[in-house]
């Protein structure tokens, strides 16, 4: 077992952790070395503290060992770190093309159609682990080349070094191998889920960051409620249409969220169609023309604008001639259409096949 002292530079090769932002070449120094848990404590150059579990599968190498003589990058302690920070950045520039001409054939221009259900199976597939989803998307091989040759290549291209991969012992050919396969297959993943949040967005860009999840009081998120919801094309739960909004206040669990203008006539709107497809049903079942009125008025309530307020007609559905509310802006013209009368919620952007409103970006959400 190999012994780290105290003050020992050491570079990062691999760590299975999946929440830190260290990567393979990044540098540290060692704090203190538990031989008994093989647990390295290091205080990185990035300011993270992340302890290596060697034992667990993280591995660390020293760069303080000076690769033998060539004339070239690698020929200084310091230099091997540099040579293993630029295989990771091409390493990853490399994953990063990669997925993008994987993507042109999958969920890109030259699939065609609606690719909104592929890229949320893709999605859903990179965020469960599924090995048939994941085994699908761009790795790194050098399958046909021998391990010098893939190596040499890209040791010199990423360093500008065109001698110094033949001055390296075994040990340090795996190591900047493993370094740029780690990177090229992280970027790969990476940029397949950036482009598959695009592809399934309902506005064509990411909303990830709009998540229900993340949604708290003053914050702005799409909104709908229980009467939107339908089974998609995959069995998926899809919502019609969400509304954007801003999350004030929560009344016996559900959301209460004001909105402008445009959004309340989207919701008003949205009413009048459940209403005429209710009138539709009820038509199709029989109920004479003359009882159509009373029977959609029980079922759900009336909504239109008298200029600048909402009327909320809710005579037939609550048994109450009184009834009628009237909804008017606040002092910035905003509406909170039925906050505390309906089941509204915040619910996940990708779900909706429309969001009406106008959606932040994600520095701005």
């Amino acid at each position: 077992m190999t012994s780290y002292e105290t003050g020992q530079r050491i570079a990062l090769v691999h760590t299975s952790d999946p929440h830190t932002l260290l990567r393979p070449g990044d540098t540290g120094t060692v704090r203190r070395h538990d031989q008994r848990h093989n647990i390295v404590e290091v205080t990185w150059d990035s300011g993270s503290t992340l302890s290596m579990c060697l034992d667990a599968g993280d591995r660390i190498a020293p760069v303080t060992t000076t690769p033998p003589r060539t004339g070239g990058l690698v020929g200084e302690a310091t230099g091997w770190a540099a040579a293993l920070q630029r295989m990771r950045a091409a390493g990853t520039e490399a994953g990063r093309t990669a997925a993008e001409w994987w993507a042109q054939d999958t969920i890109g221009a030259r699939v065609g159609g609606d690719t909104r259900l592929a890229a949320r199976r893709i999605l859903a597939g990179v965020e469960d682990g599924d090995p048939a989803v994941l085994d699908a998307l761009p790795h790194f091989s050098s399958a046909g080349e021998s391990v010098d040759i893939a190596g040499w290549e890209l040791f010199a291209d990423a360093t500008g070094d065109t001698t110094g991969w033949f001055g390296l012992r075994i040990q340090q050919r795996d190591e900047a191998m493993t370094v740029y396969r780690d990177a090229y297959d992280t970027a790969a993943t990476d940029r397949v889920a950036e482009l598959c949040h695009l592809a399934a967005s309902p506005t064509g860009r990411d909303v990830s960051h709009l998540h229900p999840d993340r949604v708290r009081i003053g914050d702005l998120g799409v909104f709908s409620g229980d009467w939107a919801r339908t089974t998609g094309p995959d069995g998926d739960d899809r919502i019609e249409v969400g509304f954007v909004g801003t999350l004030i206040d929560h009344w016996n669990g559900w959301a209460v969220f004001s909105c402008t203008r445009p959004v309340a006539e989207a919701i008003i709107a949205d009413q009048q169609r459940h209403r005429d497809q209710h009138r539709q049903s009820l038509r199709d079942e029989g109920v004479p023309e003359g009882d159509l009125n009373r029977r959609v008025d029980a079922a759900l309530a009336g909504l239109s604008f008298d200029g600048d307020v909402i009327v909320a007609d809710q005579r037939a559905l609550s048994d109450d001639p009184d009834a009628i509310d009237r909804i008017a802006p606040d002092g910035d013209g905003r509406y909170v259409v039925m906050g505390r009368s309906w089941c509204w919620e915040a619910v996940d952007p990708y779900a909706c096949d429309r969001i009406v409103g106008d959606l932040p970006d994600s520095n701005q959400a």
